[in-house]
């Protein structure tokens, strides 16, 4: 899966005032993406707000996305869901075929043991026509995936290839590491530690921050894919504060200040998110301004 090697941008749904899907923006925001050089664009992930869309709005984005991309670049769908038998039957009956992977993420809410993962990622991967990217991030489902299940499961099913690692843990991203098999790849879920997560043997990232820095971000993973470790750091630490300042009040708010500020798109969130407050608002736009 070399197309998966490098920088892959979680899309963000853009919304107008009326919290209608903003096209426009989107299409610019996918055309900046592509234009700064990132490998893949990642479809409905966490980032696009897919969980307030309703299923109309998904075919749209997907429709939006496709259409623009024009086939310029490798694309991944986000299909998972906490409800197995509904995430089997979505990959039975959708046209999975102008994907290179899908990403899912592990159930949320019902908290399942390991190897109620393992049994879900089984079923995924036995339903599944493409190949999966697992996605770890227990701050939103409420469980980890431990490394013994993420290699388990990529050992027993050829067609994981991958995992977007977002635990914020650089331990348990090196056992995973370590202990893959040759051709697994590890991606980095969570941009701060994107860089250090390469250069310990990871295969790159699925960036948030990358949709608005594209092009200084996704040099800083080619750098250190290629070991040129001081050049990788000297983007990493311009980007830091930035990095912090977009989770601080949570995703997407924070990614959708900087399109604002960049004049990408308005910051505007369906509920229960809310937009980032005055004073990060204007911390994000000096920072933007100044870079």
């Amino acid at each position: 899966m070399q197309s998966l090697i490098g920088t892959g941008v979680a899309l963000a749904t853009p919304f107008k005032k009326d919290l209608s899907i903003d096209t426009e923006a989107l299409i610019r925001i996918i055309n900046l993406s592509i234009d700064g050089g990132v490998e893949y664009l990642v479809i409905l992930g966490t980032t696009a707000e897919s969980a307030t869309m309703n299923q109309e709005e998904k075919e749209f984005v997907i429709k939006t996305v496709v259409d623009t991309n024009k086939g310029r670049l490798p694309m991944v769908l986000g299909v998972g869901g906490n409800n197995t038998a509904e995430v089997v039957e979505e990959l039975k009956t959708r046209d999975l075929s102008l994907f290179d992977a899908i990403l899912s993420i592990s159930p949320y809410y019902n908290k399942p043991t390991q190897e109620g993962i393992y049994q879900h990622f089984k079923a995924v991967a036995e339903a599944s026509p493409i190949p999966v990217i697992l996605y770890n991030v227990p701050s939103r489902t409420g469980s980890n995936v431990l490394p013994s299940t993420v290699i388990r499961l990529a050992n027993d099913f050829k067609n994981i290839v991958a995992v977007k690692e977002a635990a914020g843990d650089m331990i348990q991203a090196m056992r995973i590491i370590k202990d893959k098999p040759k051709d697994f790849l590890v991606l980095s879920g969570d941009d701060m530690i994107a860089l250090p997560m390469v250069l310990a043997g990871g295969s790159g990232v699925i960036s948030v921050i990358a949709q608005g820095f594209p092009k200084e971000f996704s040099e800083m993973i080619r750098l250190g894919l290629n070991r040129k470790v001081d050049d990788a750091f000297k983007i990493q630490y311009q980007f830091s504060d930035c990095i912090d300042m977009i989770f601080e009040q949570g995703n997407p708010a924070g990614i959708k200040q900087v399109f604002q500020s960049l004049g990408l798109a308005e910051n505007n969130v369906r509920l229960p998110l809310v937009k980032v407050n005055e004073s990060l608002e204007n911390r994000i736009d000096q920072f933007v301004k100044k870079n």
